[in-house]
Parts: structure tokens; sequence; C-alpha cells
């Protein structure tokens, strides 16, 4: 009896293994911080992470659209964001750590609305030093 409960508890973590797993952070340059100034042309609240789809104007005047990932929706609930937080067309400043690879795109740092109102990832972090205010 005491072998068969070894075994359906090693099972049971087994089974539950994939579920902890997750993505690692490396593609993000977590050293460096970039901040963008565009129009959000998508909001995702999905999970296991949520999106940002902004559109930024480059100095060329040419229109790129940067994809920026951000904690679930779970953690930022929880330290007051909602799925209305962010909205196609509003304008916002987002501060990011940029992919290592050069692309357009990166991992989710804060935002800032024109009105001041700020939203970070983490309920303790202080607005990023430098950024648009």
């Amino acid at each position: 009896m005491k072998n068969l409960a070894v075994k359906l508890s090693c099972l049971a973590v087994l089974a539950i293994a994939p579920a902890l797993a997750h993505h690692s952070f490396s593609m993000f340059d977590l050293e460096k911080e970039i901040t963008l100034v565009g129009e959000v042309k998508e909001f995702q609240w999905t999970n296991p992470h949520i999106w940002i789809q902004v559109l930024v104007t480059g100095e060329d005047g040419k229109v790129v659209e940067w994809s920026i990932e951000g904690s679930s929706p779970n953690g930022l609930a929880r330290v007051g964001w909602k799925r209305t937080s962010i909205k196609a067309g509003d304008q916002l400043a987002v501060t990011i750590n940029p992919l290592r690879s050069g692309e357009h795109g990166g991992n989710f740092v804060q935002a800032k609305f024109p009105d001041g109102r700020i939203l970070t990832r983490r309920a303790a972090e202080a607005p990023v030093e430098g950024a648009p205010r």
C-alpha cells in the first residue's frame, strides 16, 4: 500500500510539471530600457501574458509596430490593472526591455499616459527615471 502511495505521488508531480513550465526572459536585454512613444493599436488581456501592440513613428516618418509582452492578467490585476486599463487609440510612453535580436518588441516595464497616470508591472515599482512626464 505504501508503494502505491509513493507511485501515485510521483505520478501527480509529473502530471503537473508542464503547468509549472515558463519561458525564459533571455530574449530580452534586461540591462537596457528604452521608452517608445506611440498609439496603442491593440491591447490583449490574455493568458499567459498580456500584449500591447504600439504604433511608433520613427525619425524617418515611418510607422513601426512594436509588440510588447507583459505579465499575466492575474498578476497585473493584483496591482490594479483592468482589462480596460489600456485601449486601442490610447497615446502612451511605454518603457520596455528591448529584444536582444533588435526586432521591434520587448518586455513591458511601465506605461505613462499623457494625463500622468502610470501603469507598472509590480506594485512596489517606482516610475522609471527619465521616462517622459
